[in-house]
């Protein structure tokens, strides 16, 4: 019983964070929404001026994110309390019993090494989702560990926009990595079609840390290596200062498809609705 307290409070107080979160990121949104708006009309006018027809592909993208954002702007979707409960009890780990609290087992990890792949019945953790429900949200997506395969459906209703899915616990909360000896992760994967993604290690098992991220566009097949050493602290997508990365207590790895990059700035490659990304492995490099 006093174990299942336990559990209850960790997920209200992560309630509580989301609850604040989403109140900051609502009012980002409609900030930046709006000056962006603004910047947009601006180009049109000058544009008309100087030379007729000629937007560029870029502000083609600009202008639709624009207008999709603010036409979803007042859009209000009922909040799926149960779905926010059922996401984030993945990543909560229950107290251990008195006495027997014992530290995280580290294994260190050699150059080359697998650390997760698509169906492979040793994998030390799974991937689920964690969407912007947890921040009001009405974004929903879905992953096949057997075959890596991300799906879902990407909408800024409520404000949100974004989805994500997120290592559960490795080995239930006993293991975490040692990289020490690693420049970083290699990724591979499928069916990404130029969609711009954020790749996240967590070096702490808060579950709403500092996020360390790296942005990364996916062709349709191919792989990518994420250097450590280029990585951008967040919570929030916020940039944070002062925070150094802990290469030899990795306990989080996490993937992100949001319309918002770093402090407010729009994801270019970026759009509302389906999308499809397949996870085939990770792997240290």
């Amino acid at each position: 019983t006093s174990r299942r307290i336990s559990c209850l409070v960790a997920l209200i107080l992560c309630l509580i964070d989301s609850s604040d979160a989403l109140l900051s990121h609502q009012f980002t949104s409609r900030v930046v929404g709006n000056r962006h708006h603004h910047s947009i009309n601006t180009r049109r006018v000058v544009s008309k001026t100087t030379t007729s027809n000629h937007i560029s592909r870029r502000e083609k993208r600009s202008c639709k994110q624009s207008s999709t954002s603010l036409a979803a702007a007042d859009e209000r979707k009922p909040w799926e309390l149960l779905r926010f409960i059922s996401q984030s009890s993945k990543f909560v780990t229950l107290p251990p019993l008195p006495f027997t609290a014992k530290s995280p087992i580290k294994r260190k990890m050699g150059v080359g090494e697998s650390i997760w792949e698509a169906g492979n019945p040793n994998n030390f953790f799974n991937f689920a989702p964690l969407d912007d429900v947890v921040m009001g949200g009405a974004s929903s997506s879905n992953i096949d560990n057997n075959t890596g395969i991300w799906t879902g459906k990407v909408t800024d209703a409520n404000n949100g926009g974004f989805v994500g899915v997120r290592s559960t616990p490795f080995q239930g909360g006993s293991l975490s990595l040692d990289m020490s000896e690693c420049k970083g992760v290699e990724i591979r994967f499928r069916q990404g079609n130029g969609k711009r993604f954020k790749f996240v290690v967590r070096d702490s098992t808060d579950f709403n840390g500092i996020c360390w991220t790296t942005s990364f566009d996916a062709k349709a097949n191919g792989s990518i290596r994420i250097p450590f050493s280029n990585q951008v602290p967040t919570v929030f997508a916020k940039t944070v200062s002062g925070a150094s990365f802990n290469v030899y207590d990795v306990v989080g790895l996490q993937f992100a498809y949001s319309k918002f990059e770093y402090d407010g700035k729009l994801n270019e490659n970026f759009d509302v609705g389906d999308f499809t990304l397949q996870i085939a492995e990770l792997k240290t490099y």
